[in-house]
């Protein structure tokens, strides 16, 4: 499980072998060995016996900010698989292989898209023409997506121009069923400028911070990417890696605005824009938690959404050195 701590104030110390929470409203413990990780998303109090416990059982504890993007993480100095894996990433991204890798990855979160419209139009009778439309508009561009052969020097912004293209359809898409009151124009982050935006940017920043951790435990540089270019302090692999996992928090906060889960109490107004408030978090968390810890088949045996994650990355690691 993930250890949430989203209330103002929290205090968070080590007892016995559980971590002990206090808030204003209560107190309560969890033991050590049923916990993941620990996100605090707000002004709160950790003791250093706390994060010495948590790194000693393999803990990351990962601070979020408003918007939900991880900002920092508190994790062990060991780095846990051989420094090749670093070394074979830097050589892979300038060949074809390199160039197979991102295509892929670009086709799972195509393929991911098409699915979960496919699965939307079911129950949208209704809206099934206009869906069916924006479902072609994206296997088209997938269909070009596969045609592209080359390294990614030639052919990266092939590559993120079809992406682009099949977001913009497929939030055009989302943004089209949402119930009247909740409809929205597209991406906005830092900040979102509607309550749909805000909830999934916050869902991608929980989701950022999974998709790093896989990559550190996996022996994965999460700053050399591939399709996403080096910059200064940018995670570049976990941008890349990331984008076949977005369909989560995709489905997680639809179902919420489709099943009359928000409100408009979840949400403060900021300039330019509005941020998730704890009410919004709680609902958020608690559902996107509840989704990744759904078992689904993976290689012949069902295992936890989140889990696929790690098993993904530790692929990608042993495929570079093979």
């Amino acid at each position: 499980m993930q250890l949430v701590i989203n209330s103002y104030g929290s205090f968070l110390k080590k007892n016995h072998n559980c971590f002990l929470v206090r808030n204003e409203d209560k107190v309560f413990e969890v033991s050590a060995d049923k916990v993941e990780s620990i996100l605090i998303a707000t002004s709160a109090t950790i003791t250093t016996d706390a994060v010495k416990f948590a790194v000693e059982n393999n803990i990351d504890i990962v601070f979020l900010d408003h918007s939900g993007d991880p900002y920092g993480r508190i994790w062990h100095t060991k780095l846990g698989s051989t420094t090749l894996i670093r070394r074979r990433q830097l050589e892979v991204a300038e060949k074809k292989k390199g160039f197979r890798m991102v295509k892929k990855w670009t086709e799972v979160k195509l393929n991911n898209q098409i699915t979960f419209l496919k699965d939307l139009k079911k129950n949208r009778p209704e809206q099934k023409a206009e869906l069916e439309e924006f479902i072609a508009n994206i296997e088209k561009l997938q269909a070009q997506l596969l045609e592209l052969d080359g390294t990614l020097e030639e052919k990266r912004g092939s590559v993120m121009g079809v992406e682009g293209m099949a977001s913009r359809h497929y939030f055009d898409a989302l943004g089209y069923i949402m119930p009247e009151k909740w409809k929205f124009n597209g991406r906005s982050r830092n900040p979102a400028v509607d309550a749909f935006n805000c909830m999934l940017n916050y869902g991608y920043g929980i989701l950022y911070s999974l998709v790093e951790k896989a990559c550190i435990i996996s022996g994965l540089d999460p700053y050399v990417g591939f399709l996403h270019t080096d910059n200064y302090n940018k995670k570049s692999l976990v941008f890349d890696i990331i984008e076949m996992y977005r369909i989560h928090a995709d489905r997680t906060v639809v179902n919420l605005f489709s099943t009359k889960q928000v409100h408009d109490e979840f949400f403060d107004s900021i300039p330019n824009g509005m941020s998730l408030n704890s009410n919004g978090k709680a609902v958020l968390i608690g559902a996107f938690n509840k989704a990744l810890d759904q078992s689904v088949e993976y290689d012949g045996r069902n295992i936890k959404i989140r889990d696929i994650i790690q098993h993904d990355c530790h692929k990608i690691a042993n495929g570079l050195i093979k």
